[in-house]
Parts: C-alpha cells; structure tokens; sequence
C-alpha cells in the first residue's frame, strides 16, 4: 500500500513537473519568431539546467541505492532536454555580447556539475556520503531558484494586477511542489523534500495573491497582458525550474 502511494505521487509529481518545464515554450517561440531575445535573460534556465542536472544524478544507482529515487530521475532527464534546448535557443538568437553572457555563466555551471558528479564517483564509496555531496548541493541550487517567483509576486504587489503571474503557472508551480514534498516525507529524503518546504508556501502565496488581485486582470488590455505574461514567463524560469524533480 505504501509503495503504491509513493508511486502515484510521484506519477502526479512527474505530470506537474514536466507541466512546469514545458510552460516557456510559448516564450521561446516569441524569440523565434523575433529572431531576438530582448531584454529577457537566460540565466534562470542555466541554473535550472544545473538542478535538473544534479537530481537526475542524484536519482541514479551511482549516487542512489539503486533505483528507489527512479521517479527523480525520469522527471529531471525530461527538465535537462527541456532547458537545455532554452539555452541552446537563446544562445543561437541573443547579441554577440550575449553570447558571452551565456557562455560565461553556463560552463561554469557544468564545470561545477563536472566536478561534483566526479568527485561522488570516485571520493565516496557509499551511497550515503555519495547522496549527501550531491543532495547538499542539489539543495542549495533548488533555494536558489526559489527567488525567481519572488520578482513576480513583488511586481503583482506594487501593481496589484495579476498579469505578471500567470494562474496556469502558480498552480502548477504549488501542486508540484506539494507533491514533491509529500514523496521525500514519504521516502524520508531530506534533500527530496526540502526544497518543496521553501517551494509550497510561496506557491500558496502566489495563489493567495491570485485571489486577492484577480478582479484587476479583467481590466488588462488583453495583448498587453499576453506580452507582460510571456516575459515573467521567462524571468521566472518557469519552474521549473521551481522544483528539485
């Protein structure tokens, strides 16, 4: 019985989660057709490569006892072709000087991945100390992606209209990250749950400022509402980043 509530969670999890990381695309496709990235910037998306990179090693047998955190890494091996293709398409039509932006923040993004997945290999030969490296800085990575909803919501507050906070995208943002938190409660992994600890409450206050300023939407000019929505899109990494899986 137990081990088919963890498997429907995370099942659910998964479909929450992919929901997140699929939620730019409409963004991205702005770029194509622009053939121009603005002024939006890529920086979330390489740091949501990185978690996505971490936890999927993370779930694997090199780090996990063999396959008990699998549902880890069906989700993040999704998020890494999700925002790796971001990157890739933002590379390919941002300015020279973004180019190097880009360059200079993601390889030492992956020369830290690099390292890490290294030195897991071949410094630890147990799976506790091997999940504790990985999983700590799996962690940090995920709180730190945890400020990209802040902007948003800071934004709703000063100008009270929920257009910079699409309804689709805090939902999805708050049930995946109820969902996670439930699966690392019920495998007790810290580095699985904890993330979501920080993640649920903001989802909840993202919903919370939803109901609030929702009657202002309505009053929004329609195309500046898609353009202003498809920007925060952006900005906030869209989640996926927002979770750890």
């Amino acid at each position: 019985m137990a081990e088919t509530l963890r498997m429907v969670v995370a099942v659910f999890g998964n479909i929450a989660s992919v929901s997140l990381y699929a939620a730019p695309t409409i963004t991205f496709k702005r770029v194509i057709k622009k053939k121009s990235t603005e002024d939006f910037s890529c920086i979330p998306y390489i740091i949501a490569l990185l978690n996505c990179l971490l936890f999927t090693w993370y779930g694997l047998p090199v780090v996990s006892n063999k396959w008990e955190n699998f549902p880890l890494v069906t989700v993040n091996g999704v998020g890494i072709l999700f925002e790796l293709s971001y990157v890739l398409i933002y590379l390919w039509f941002s300015s020279p000087k973004g180019k190097v932006k880009v360059a200079m923040t993601a390889l030492p993004v992956l020369t830290v991945f690099c390292i890490i997945a290294i030195v897991s290999s071949f410094a630890f030969h147990d799976h506790r100390h091997r999940k504790l490296l990985v999983g700590s800085v799996g962690l940090g990575v995920s709180i730190a992606m945890y400020s990209s909803p802040l902007v948003a919501m800071k934004k709703v507050i000063e100008t009270k209209s929920v257009e910079f906070m699409p309804l689709p995208l805090s939902f999805c943002s708050f049930l995946a990250s109820l969902l996670w938190l439930t699966f690392g409660l019920l495998i007790r992994d810290i580095f699985v749950a904890g993330p979501s600890v920080i993640g649920t409450p903001l989802g909840i206050l993202q919903l919370v400022l939803h109901c609030k300023y929702q009657k202002r939407r309505s009053t929004q000019e329609p195309n500046k509402q898609k353009e202003n929505t498809e920007k925060v899109d952006l900005e906030m990494g869209n989640g996926k980043e927002l979770v750890t899986s």
